[in-house]
């Protein structure tokens, strides 16, 4: 390649680390270990040397910098998608959890979205739903993927595998203390936009409604119900996630993961989602009807939230919509994010604790 050529190409795309996108073709001798097919044919420079676009399945070393970068991908998406897509439940049941006399269940809470805002009230909050929960998504994977891992090294692999399950834990709490954050802005508008129709249209004006009446601060002032929420929700959605899936593999698949196909691994990958979400729902519902109350109530504290809404109702107010609604959601969430991992070459998560991957990622 000519130093003009390179001139215009970024650097890591001919680097010489062996994780390059674009290589050079080895000797037949040192490429018998990797049988990929390039996307498209290879082409050749003046100097004759040729390079190929590297396959999706070509595989991508565990724990590397480009594995971390591939759940940050898969996270970002997962997340992001799914809740976009379930947005009109989220329309629904929002205002049942702020106005339960106006909305007094799914069927009255439909008709009503109907007749007064028509089918486009049920996209209301889109736009910062998917940026929101794109970027929370990126972080609480990717961060999630890395904690595992760094914790599981300070305790060793004995450790990691006796207590497993605390390493699932610790490690999704680190890491959706920093996603929420990342969240919040967006929340805040949603809620704002789901549940008060003349508020804004979306998050073009909405946002800067917000920090004009109540500055930066209004954009945070949901952070700690927002982490009351999600914290031990995503504690619970990935270590039983985990939990699950080891348990399909050993109690229910006749044969090991390794040997099940990637359609009946993702699968597993949905069933064990599916639960976790179930359990995800019922934990975290109070702190979710906090989060909508405090979002929606200018100066609201949570004792007005708690003498509103009554202790049984944060337990139990759109509780049904929101076990239906996070399950899919949850097992929807797993299938894009192992997924994303299966193109990247990389296995799908789960089936084995921290300690054994960690023991098979040193020996390769």
């Amino acid at each position: 390649m000519s130093d003009s050529s390179r001139s215009l190409i970024p650097s890591f795309l001919y680097s010489s680390d062996h994780h390059r996108l674009f290589q050079s073709p080895e000797p037949s001798t040192t490429m018998t270990h990797v049988k990929s097919r390039p996307l498209i044919p290879p082409t050749s420079s003046s100097n004759g040397t040729s390079f190929a676009i590297a396959t999706p399945n070509e595989k991508v070393e565990m724990y590397s910098p480009a594995y971390f970068a591939a759940c940050t991908v898969a996270g970002m998406l997962c997340c992001g998608i799914t809740h976009t897509a379930i947005t009109p439940l989220d329309v629904i049941k929002c205002n049942m959890q702020i106005d339960p006399l106006k909305y007094k269940n799914i069927t009255s809470a439909f008709k009503t979205t109907i007749k007064e805002q028509g089918l486009k009230g049920f996209t209301r909050g889109w736009s910062p739903t998917l940026l929101g929960y794109s970027a929370q998504g990126a972080f609480k994977y990717g961060l999630y993927e890395y904690s595992k891992k760094y914790y599981s090294d300070i305790v060793g692999p004995e450790y990691a595998a006796k207590y497993k399950t605390l390493i699932y834990l610790a490690g999704s709490a680190s890491a959706e203390i920093v996603a929420d954050v990342a969240l919040c802005p967006m929340e805040a508008v949603k809620v704002r936009v789901q549940t008060q129709p003349g508020f804004a249209r979306g998050l073009s004006d909405g946002l800067p409604k917000i920090i004009k009446s109540e500055g930066f601060r209004g954009l945070y002032k949901g952070l700690v119900p927002l982490w009351g929420r999600q914290i031990p929700y995503t504690m619970m959605k990935f270590a039983t996630f985990e939990n699950t899936v080891e348990l399909i593999y050993k109690k229910v698949m006749p044969t090991p993961k390794e040997e099940c196909s990637k359609p009946v691994q993702l699968g597993v990958s949905f069933a064990g989602g599916y639960i976790a979400g179930i359990f995800c729902a019922v934990i975290s519902h109070p702190a979710d009807n906090l989060v909508s109350f405090l979002n929606n109530s200018k100066g609201a504290t949570v004792a007005d939230a708690v003498k509103r809404l009554g202790l049984w109702g944060m337990f139990t107010r759109g509780l049904p919509l929101r076990i239906f609604m996070i399950g899919t959601l949850t097992g929807a969430q797993w299938v894009i994010y192992d997924a994303v991992k299966v193109l990247a070459g990389l296995p799908t998560t789960g089936g084995v604790s921290p300690a054994t991957t960690l023991a098979s990622s040193v020996s390769a």
